[in-house]
């Protein structure tokens, strides 16, 4: 029983896309084969930044033969019904079955159909599935009319047994599959030829390419946890953060980076948001103040310098959009704490829509002021401090760090209050009001 090898080579795949394709190619591939009666043992796929990669073990070497029954006219139908059938069939008269029904005599074709070889019906599925890949978003590239995510320079397609490995015939405008690969863009560039899975992935750890997301996901993980360990800092964990910087690298390098001594001040919150959204870099903190005292980001290549002028390059270009933050986070304090205070905020949003039938973000501050009023004494609080509150409450939808950063709205919130000098309570509302914001949030 051969096994299968399948590997699709563009340019970077987005990383957001890279799971869900991995698991189309798979259901595309291995439902075509089973349709055209190809049945396995198992089925693995793959991704890294640059390929898709699908396995197959145990795959039939041809489908079965098959002979299907088909059901057709009375004995008894017009010439010309039965003449229909049988061009359908492929028959001649002679070669149909005459059978009793409850309903009387009827014709049935028994039809041939022998098996196809394994090659064949593979080519068949692959150039079907690369044709109607199910991408969110794809692109045309060249002359061709072939749509990818980003354009496909190769195909790997072979089929593996024990007295060697067949490169499957497909041709998929104007790419031809063959048993070639290539490593990592900088570091292994040159074409890599494999004759099985187990080659494939031996000889691509050997051209700097690791194969398995879950091994770089680790090795990003133990790598920054180890080095903060060192320094006497942890990292702040983020699952998404982590799915996503695996699928920016195929030989993940980690390197550990300092925040300018400038920036040390801001909100924890703000530096993580920052560093998150705008360079993918892991935040690390110290465990006894909660200060965010350096970064993680990982390269995808090892250099001479073991990584001194990507982390300086890195370290600079931190350096400008934190300098951003913190002028927001300076402007933003110097209004809380002017003589208007965070009323500035509030007045702001008359000219912000909460719904088109429900009016602005004022208004509806207004209805919440009234509401928290009334039910304040219902549950022993006081009065004048929850309409406080809830006037207060989305004030930081007006400042300028909310605007840039619109994921810490309520937390902007609650350090502005206290910075304006009202009280705990006060600033614990601004926050959380918003939750619960997902299941996690309890």
């Amino acid at each position: 029983m051969p096994d299968l090898l399948i590997e699709l080579f563009s340019e970077e795949i987005p990383a957001r896309m890279q799971a869900r394709a991995a698991d189309d190619l798979k259901k595309l591939v291995t439902n075509g084969l089973v349709d055209a009666g190809l049945t396995y043992a198992s089925a693995a796929a793959f991704s890294t930044p640059r390929r898709l990669t699908l396995t197959i073990e145990g795959m039939l070497d041809a489908s079965p033969s098959l002979v299907e029954e088909r059901k057709g006219p009375k004995a008894d139908a017009p010439e010309k019904a039965i003449e229909g059938f049988l061009r359908g069939a492929g028959l001649t008269r002679d070669q149909l079955e005459e059978r009793d029904t409850p309903k009387g005599k009827i014709l049935f074709a028994m039809i041939s159909k022998p098996g196809r070889p394994a090659a064949e019906i593979v080519a068949e599925v692959l150039e079907t599935t690369i044709r109607t890949f199910p991408w969110p978003k794809s692109m045309r590239w060249g002359s061709g009319t072939l749509r990818w995510v980003r354009p496909l320079h190769s195909i790997l397609c072979i089929l593996s047994a024990e007295d060697g490995a067949q490169i499957v015939p497909l041709n998929v405008d104007g790419i031809t599959a063959g048993d070639t690969t290539r490593g990592h863009r900088f570091m292994a560039p040159d074409t890599i030829t494999v004759s099985n899975f187990e080659d494939y992935s031996a000889k691509l750890k050997r051209a700097f390419v690791v194969l398995y997301p879950a091994e770089r996901r680790d090795t990003i993980w133990n790598d920054a946890t180890n080095m903060a360990f060192a320094n006497g800092l942890e990292v702040v964990e983020d699952a998404g953060l982590l799915a996503e910087v695996a699928g920016l690298v195929e030989y993940p390098v980690v390197l550990m980076g300092q925040i300018g001594e400038d920036f040390l001040g801001l909100p924890p919150e703000v530096l993580q948001t920052s560093m998150k959204e705008h360079q993918k870099f892991f935040s690390v903190r110290n465990p006894k103040s909660g200060r965010i005292e350096r970064f993680v980001t990982v390269a995808n290549r090892t250099t001479a310098d073991d990584g001194a002028t990507i982390l300086a390059g890195n370290e600079k270009v931190l350096s400008a959009r934190l300098s951003d933050a913190k002028f927001f986070w300076e402007n933003d304090l110097r209004i809380a704490q002017s003589e208007a205070g965070m009323q500035t905020w509030v007045d702001r949003l008359s000219n912000v829509t909460f719904h088109n039938k429900l009016g602005t973000q004022a208004e509806l501050i207004s209805r919440m002021e009234a509401l928290a009023g009334e039910l304040a004494p219902m549950v022993g609080a006081d009065a004048d401090e929850a309409r406080s509150a809830a006037r207060f409450a989305k004030a930081d939808l007006s400042s300028e760090m909310v605007y840039e950063f619109p994921e810490l709205q309520g937390l902007m919130g609650s350090y502005y209050a206290k910075a304006a000098g009202k009280s705990d309570a006060i600033a614990a509302a601004a926050q959380d009001h918003y939750a619960p914001l997902g299941p996690s949030d309890i």
